[in-house]
């Protein structure tokens, strides 16, 4: 794509020719002495926990330790799982404001058969950032022409499919932890105000114009998922010498058949419920991204089981009617109402490693703070599927962990050790090198 050859000839002038990561060789490890807050029950006062070929070996109070461990003393410090990014653009945004090293947006209204992992830049300076304060793990999301640049990427509807990663490899197959986890849908808005990029301004439209293009794009969606189970059948009892292959069908098959997750990123009230009438009219599992209003249809989200992966919590509200609080407030909310939660940082890639403080912010806000810290470790992780893997310190699990001075929620904290698949990680990046470089200047 086209941001992956820019980063190449940017490559000298951002830095990027630093290795993505100073990991150590994968071998066994032995955490001794530190609280250990497993997330799968209480906490661990004094335990152990046991790495070996980049999985959890062993984790408790009697531990044995192998012979051929390096044993790390953490004494005093406290071990948590790593911290999850759910839908993020790490990897394929690395100067949001320069068009040509943004790998979200694609050519296209309906693109299915494109999978983020494809356009994931390892060396990107903006991972390492992320890495330094606790996250070992993220969702590579092709959130297609949002924000900024939802002018220049058109409508997109379908976007593609997000890829879970490693936040450290020196290439996408290393970092790559499962190519696929869920198609990502922008739901059409109805906006009568526009965005022209020609000359950087904005124009009211009609109503009756902006309804037409809405059900225009409604009736497309639908469409695709009714061709996608016609292909399916005739992938399961056809020949395959009577059809022609489709990679777009080909990928929306797991769709329709309720194997694969649909993200559906929405945030006004109106297009959530319409998402959700969407979704169970043609049996989708869908998990809603952003929810800006989504606490205005909790009941709704919980009596279909639809768990929520929140944007960050310190933003201002596109509704001036809302309570000034209510970004803070709608964690809370939707977890007393019984719906799944999770915290992620979405297209503010260069302020991903503020994802801990979002999740935080919300705790004075009536979130227990139990809650806010399995919404950015365990609950992403089932919400996508990965908690076989992911999200708790248990044997046979990933190897992703943190091992930290305090509350990995609170600003102070400080990481003391990182591990990624079982590596011992470099916590060092482009910011500290330059803090340390201007602390020095005269």
């Amino acid at each position: 794509m086209a941001a992956t050859l820019a980063a190449f000839f940017l490559t000298p002038w951002l830095g990027l020719n630093a290795a993505p990561d100073a990991a150590s060789p994968a071998h066994v490890y032995a955490l001794r002495g530190a609280k250990v807050y497993t997330l799968a029950g209480p906490p661990v006062e004094s335990g152990t926990v046991v790495i070996r070929d980049g999985k959890i070996a062993a984790v408790g109070l009697n531990v044995d330790v192998p012979a051929d461990a390096e044993v790390i003393d953490v004494r005093g410090l406290e071990i948590y799982p790593g911290i999850f990014d759910p839908v993020t653009t790490l990897g394929l945004i690395e100067i949001a404001y320069v068009p040509p090293t943004v790998d979200t947006p694609d050519v296209g209204n309906y693109n299915p058969q494109l999978v983020a992992m494809t356009a994931v830049h390892p060396p990107s300076e903006l991972i390492p950032v992320a890495r330094a304060n606790g996250i070992t793990h993220a969702v590579a999301t092709p959130l297609g022409g949002r924000g900024f640049f939802r002018g220049l990427g058109g409508g997109e509807v379908i976007t593609g499919q997000a890829s879970a990663i490693h936040l450290a490899g020196w290439t996408v197959d290393e970092m790559l932890i499962r190519p696929s986890v869920a198609m990502v849908v922008n739901w059409p808005r109805l906006e009568t105000q526009s965005f022209d990029s020609s000359n950087f301004s904005s124009r009211e439209r009609p109503y009756t114009e902006v309804k037409q293009e809405y059900d225009k794009k409604i009736f497309e969606l639908t469409d695709w998922m009714e061709k996608a189970r016609h292909y399916a059948q005739a992938l399961e009892k056809g020949s395959v010498q009577n059809y022609d292959r489709d990679l777009k069908l080909e990928a929306l098959v797991p769709v329709v058949q309720g194997k694969l997750p649909v993200l559906v990123v929405a945030d006004q009230k109106r297009a959530i419920r319409d998402a959700v009438e969407f979704c169970s009219r043609q049996k989708l599992r869908m998990i809603l991204a952003g929810g800006e209003e989504s606490y205005k249809l909790k009941d709704l989200l919980a009596s279909q089981h639809i768990p929520v992966i929140l944007g960050p919590t310190q933003v201002l509200l596109a509704d001036e009617d809302a309570p000034y609080d209510q970004s803070y407030a709608t964690p809370g909310q939707l977890q007393a109402a019984g719906i799944k939660i999770a915290f992620a940082s979405f297209d503010d890639a260069s302020f991903a490693r503020r994802l801990p403080y979002q999740a935080a912010n919300a705790v004075a806000y009536g979130l227990p703070y139990d809650e806010a810290l399995k919404a950015v470790t365990l609950y992403p992780a089932q919400i996508l599927g990965l908690d076989d893997q992911l999200g708790t310190l248990e044997p046979g699990k990933l190897a992703d962990l943190i091992v930290t001075d305090g509350d990995p929620l609170a600003i102070p904290t400080q990481i003391r050790y990182l591990f990624i698949k079982g590596r011992l990680t470099s916590t060092d990046n482009k910011q500290s090198q330059l803090y340390e470089k201007y602390r020095q200047r005269p």
